[in-house]
């Protein structure tokens, strides 16, 4: 059964914890909504106006736009050429999508994980969320640009089943989500700027430099608290990696490689590259 979704427009119960806060906004399908309500429950745990408290659990899927066409992934269309308009349409629809999910995925890591980890854990994810939200509104505001938005097209789960797959084990989530999904992100990134400016999208592309400056602070994030955890657990970080990946993650770690980005995330070549 699909989870209760809360609409701008429903009365909300009273938040009394970071908890409660965080699944309300798991389930606000609506997409400003949800933005709004990660910007609202950041700021008041940073003001001391949330406090910590894992009263709730959260839910096994977030809610998203009523209407988004989900597709399994070997279903999705083909983009179209990039320089089309359609095919502009495509790619940006696509990467709202990836950073509409990273919003659910920031915020459920503190929801489900928040408990066990500590106060660093807490504040550096909903860092993240927050950023995630603000690359999203910039990216729907960039399509409404070309008469488009947000679930105009279909889009995949593939993000949210790797949430599903590592939702018993923090080591997992981290290993997988900002260590495997997110540094793909920096590898791909770069060209894809140049793909944009070269079309003539100068502001797509400092969108894109924005949101990749921000990723290698999440891709940071991810790594220093596996490292983190690891240490704390007698695991040899490199190794336990290697672990989670052939447990977890049923795909490939591709090349090419951001090898720069990537080790200032703490990542080492050897370690990635030997699984590629």
């Amino acid at each position: 059964m699909p989870p209760r979704c809360w609409q701008r427009r429903k009365r909300r119960c009273a938040i009394a914890d970071l908890s409660q806060a965080i699944r309300a906004a798991l389930l606000t399908g609506d997409k400003r909504g949800k933005v709004m309500a990660t910007r609202a429950l950041v700021r008041a745990w940073r003001k001391g106006d949330l406090p910590d408290g894992w009263s709730v659990a959260m839910p096994d899927r977030p809610c998203w736009p009523d209407g988004l066409k989900v597709l399994p992934a070997a279903q999705m269309p083909k983009r179209g050429r990039g320089g089309s308009q359609q095919g502009r349409i495509a790619l940006w629809h696509s990467i709202a999508h990836i950073e509409f999910v990273a919003i659910d995925l920031a915020l459920d890591i503190v929801g489900r994980f928040g408990a066990q980890m500590d106060r660093g854990f807490i504040r550096d994810f909903l860092q993240v969320a927050a950023e995630e939200a603000m690359h999203f509104a910039l990216i729907e505001r960039h399509l409404a640009t070309m008469g488009a938005a947000y679930g105009d097209l279909p889009v995949h789960d593939g993000l949210w089943q790797r949430a599903e797959a590592t939702a018993h084990d923090v080591a997992a989530r981290l290993a997988i989500v900002p260590m495997v999904l997110e540094a793909r992100g920096l590898d791909v990134t770069p060209a894809m700027i140049e793909r944009v400016v070269a079309h003539g999208d100068s502001r797509g592309g400092r969108i894109l430099t924005r949101i990749l400056d921000d990723e290698i602070g999440h891709v940071s994030t991810g790594a220093r608290h596996f490292r983190r955890w690891c240490a704390a657990n007698g695991l040899e970080p490199d190794k336990y990696w290697k672990t989670l990946i052939g447990s977890h993650f049923p795909g490939t770690i591709r090349p090419p490689f951001n090898d720069s980005a990537r080790l200032a995330c703490g990542l080492s070549r050897e370690v990635y590259a030997s699984l590629a």
